[in-house]
């Protein structure tokens, strides 16, 4: 899937139908002179529904609607007629997706499952006709209510991804060549940072035709809770997963240093994340012989299982899938993980559709060339690309 195409944040302003207006009407009929009144109630008002749809993987399909409006209740009518009840609008999301108000951030719910459905607005009830309010002192009742009025609210629906596995580390620790590797999944793989700009999602096979989900997430760096990096935009993907690699490259300086900061950035986020199963999977194992494999492992932490790697020569990935599935069938695993979403904060969250491009020339930026560099040494600039062609001519 194109980076482009992974949406996982949409606002919407959503609003509800109107209840129809109840009927104020006396029956007419020959040699009925005083027939009494008749008024039929008024329609209810269309519910904006959100939908879950298991062949939706984002909220792509939201990206340019911007507006949901329900339909309107119909009006009672004569002979006690009811109104027509307004057409309910449904908004198909993919399972997973959380909804929040986004003037308060408080949160609104959920859809896990595939056609489960969650309403967010109600629609207005439809108003009595003049027939209810008939009693003995008041045969001829001049009244009907109005419809209940509609409800309109700003939303924001978030995308978080439903995965088994989630992989967890710093930028080019290797959570993409893994994916690659163990399922038909096709991630962007390079040898600079965030090269992962997007979630992406891969199915592992395993024996006996068993399978289970495996999501990767772009690098998290110290003070990703802050904001630095990608920020907490997708930090939020492996809240639901039931298993977290902590994935960290042999030819780190302190594998146990930067498996702490993994933590410590997971538990500013959201200290549910702790409580999760995890394995510390140790990369780029190519590099080690077996002594040094020793070696390291003995100062390695101790509170989740550990195990070395090389996706490039396929050095234990079969034993990475045996703890994977052993740890997935634990006692007490849950297909969809339950969590407790907390209110966002809807002045600093990520929203990419709401960013402000204008600027005035004021705060344009120039930048000025030192005079006295204007001799540049060109030779470190050499073999990136740019000179190859002017080279191939001169010769």
């Amino acid at each position: 899937m194109s980076e482009a195409n992974f949406i996982d944040y949409v606002k919407l302003y959503c609003r509800s139908g109107k209840g129809g207006a109840g009927s104020l009407h006396f029956r007419r009929a020959k040699y009925l002179p005083k027939g009494g009144p008749d008024g039929g109630d008024g329609g209810r008002g269309g519910h904006v529904i959100l939908r879950a749809k298991s062949n939706l993987w984002t909220l792509l399909n939201l990206r340019y609607t911007k507006h949901i409006f329900a339909q309107d209740g119909g009006n009672g009518s004569d002979n006690r007629s009811f109104g027509k009840n307004g057409a309910d609008q449904y908004i198909d999301v993919p399972c997973g997706t959380v909804a929040y108000d986004a003037e308060t951030g408080q949160f609104l719910g959920e859809v896990t499952d595939d056609g489960q459905e969650m309403i967010l607005l109600k629609g207005g009830r439809g108003g009595l006709g003049n027939w209810h309010f008939r009693t003995a002192t008041n045969q001829a009742p001049r009244y009907a209510q109005p419809g209940e009025d509609r409800q309109e609210k700003q939303i924001i629906l978030q995308l978080k991804v439903l995965a088994d596995v989630g992989l967890v580390g710093f930028p080019n620790a290797g959570k993409s060549t893994l994916l690659s590797v163990v399922s038909a999944a096709k991630p962007a793989i390079a040898d600079y940072p965030f090269t992962t700009m997007v979630p992406h999602l891969g199915i592992v096979s395993y024996r006996d035709s068993q399978s289970f989900c495996m999501a990767d997430i772009p690098g998290i760096i110290e003070g990703a809770a802050e904001g630095k990096g990608l920020g907490l935009r997708f930090l939020r993907h492996i809240e639901r997963n039931a298993l977290l690699l902590f994935m960290v490259p042999a030819d780190t300086d302190d594998v146990s240093k930067e498996y702490g900061i993994l933590l410590n950035e997971l538990s500013k986020y959201n200290p549910e994340l702790i409580e999760k199963q995890r394995i510390l999977v140790i990369t780029k194992a190519d590099m080690l012989d077996e002594g040094m494999m020793n070696e390291m492992a003995a100062t390695l932490p101790t509170d989740a299982p550990t195990v070395f790697i090389s996706s490039v020569s396929g050095y234990n990935i079969d034993k990475l899938k045996d703890m994977i599935w052993d740890e997935l069938h634990r006692e007490g695993y849950k297909k969809v993980v339950e969590i407790s979403h907390r209110p966002i904060d809807v002045n600093i969250i990520e929203q990419p559709e709401d960013v402000d491009t204008d600027y005035d020339d004021e705060e344009q930026q120039t930048i000025y060339i030192n005079e006295q560099d204007e001799d540049w040494d060109l030779d470190k600039y050499r073999k990136y690309g740019w000179d190859t062609q002017s080279e191939s001519e001169d010769n």
